[in-house]
């Protein structure tokens, strides 16, 4: 199986399996259910996904305010993609389970010494030394109840009053607020709160309407370390179909996406929604095998493409995708991961990404869809609520000079609050059009 780690002791990583078997479920079916029948809208033309969180999440940063952050943003982004495009948005957090990370190389070099490469928090710690980077299995289980701490506090945020639509106003972070961003995000606040006083000066009981109070905010990580999804899945006493319950969206990587291969072969006897990513390298035949095999009944919503092509060649690479699959009439919901395929290295060795190249991304791929005719129906992307510099550009450019101020990933780079909100707004823009 590729990109797992090298557990030292077999017996050890066996009683953790056995302990993550007997633990309770993170998701319930009917929850991933849910969500399968939301994108099923997505795929349809009647609902666009936004899937969006850390590219790492760390075992050090389990806090009330870094979960309220981030979900702020996400409830921002979302705010400013209904509003510009009046469409429902399906909000996905990169949250409670992205622990691990697929590696290009065994080893990196840290400070002139080879080491292994940093997995994860779930596979091992991220100091420098070779014991701290030795897989240890105890990590898995504790990645579980970092998880459901995580999904306690996202549910009791989206479900005890923070993310009503009347508090829209207090999603603005205090650094975003004085910036041209959030200056456009309290111009959209102001509107949505204008209509809300004016339902109710009409009349409409609003009390009631829980899609005003409440918000449904689902989990997803990539599905990398079989070892740890493995354990949690569990079968539906409803149904009798066998589900992941680590989250409610699994997603398989570009590195392990193998048709014959152990993550494909996982995720193709479930009943969650599930996510393939598409890189450069795929051809129009080997995507449609794949979808065959993680979709055979062509269940809407069942399947979501994420693609990851490139800013320079996603014009030319996607067509040829988007009407193969057509051809296939395989139900899918496109989306764009303009993250991935648009970093590099500077000079002072900071990995990072242009706003403008994620941009460019973006416009590319809704350019694609326009010229074939196909329904562009989300965004994957890597944010953080936190005031970072990792990635170049903005309205308030982010300098190569000031990367070093707040470089604070423990992987790859993320987009700040305000550049996200930048994104969303250029997002918006594209949706109408």
């Amino acid at each position: 199986m590729l990109q797992q780690p090298e557990w030292p002791d077999a017996d050890a990583l066996a009683a953790v399996r056995e302990r993550l078997g007997l633990l309770p479920s993170l998701i319930f079916a009917g929850e991933a259910r849910a969500l399968r029948h939301q994108l099923g809208e997505a795929a349809e033309g009647r609902a666009f996904l936004l899937q969006a969180g850390d590219c790492a999440e760390s075992f050090h940063e389990l806090s009330v305010i870094a979960i309220r952050e981030r979900l702020k943003l996400l409830l921002q982004m979302s705010a400013v993609l209904t509003y510009g495009a009046t469409l429902p948005v399906i909000k996905v957090g990169r949250i409670a389970g992205q622990f691990a990370k697929p590696r290009s190389s065994p080893t990196e070099m840290v400070n002139g010494v080879e080491l292994p490469s940093f997995r994860g928090h779930a596979v091992h710690s991220d100091e420098p030394t070779l014991a701290a980077r030795t897989p240890d299995p105890e990590r898995l289980v504790q990645a579980y109840y970092q998880a459901v701490s995580s999904l306690n506090l996202l549910r009791a945020f989206t479900k005890g009053g923070f993310a009503d639509l009347t508090q829209v106003h207090t999603w603005n972070q205090e650094f975003v607020s004085t910036s041209l961003e959030g200056q456009r995000y309290e111009t959209i606040a102001n509107e949505i709160g204008r209509a809300l006083r004016f339902m109710q000066a009409i009349g409409i009981d609003l009390g009631d309407e829980r899609s005003i109070h409440e918000v449904d905010v689902w989990t997803s990580h990539e599905a990398l370390l079989l070892d740890y999804e493995e354990p949690l899945v569990r079968k539906d006493s409803t149904t009798g179909d066998w589900y992941a319950c680590s989250c409610h969206f699994l997603w398989v990587g570009e590195r392990t996406r193998q048709l014959d291969g152990a993550h494909i072969e996982f995720l193709s006897g479930l009943h969650n929604p599930v996510g393939l990513k598409v890189g450069p390298a795929m051809e129009p035949d080997e995507l449609v095998a794949l979808a065959e095999k993680l979709n055979p009944r062509r269940e809407p919503g069942r399947l979501t493409l994420i693609t990851r092509l490139g800013a320079g060649r996603v014009r030319e690479l996607l067509p040829p995708l988007l009407r193969a699959m057509r051809e296939a009439e395989i139900p899918v919901v496109w989306v764009c991961d303009p993250m991935h395929a648009n970093g590099f290295v500077t000079d002072s060795g900071h990995k990072t990404r242009r706003l403008d190249d994620i941009l460019l991304e973006l416009e590319g791929f809704f350019a694609a869809h326009h010229e074939v005719g196909t329904w562009p129906g989300g965004v994957h992307l890597e944010i953080t609520g936190e005031d970072v510099t990792e990635c170049l550009g903005g309205s308030e450019a982010v300098l190569e000079d000031q990367l070093d101020t707040r470089y604070e990933t423990l992987c790859d780079p993320r987009l700040n609050a305000r550049q996200s909100l930048d994104l969303a707004f250029r997002v918006a823009e594209l949706m109408r059009g």
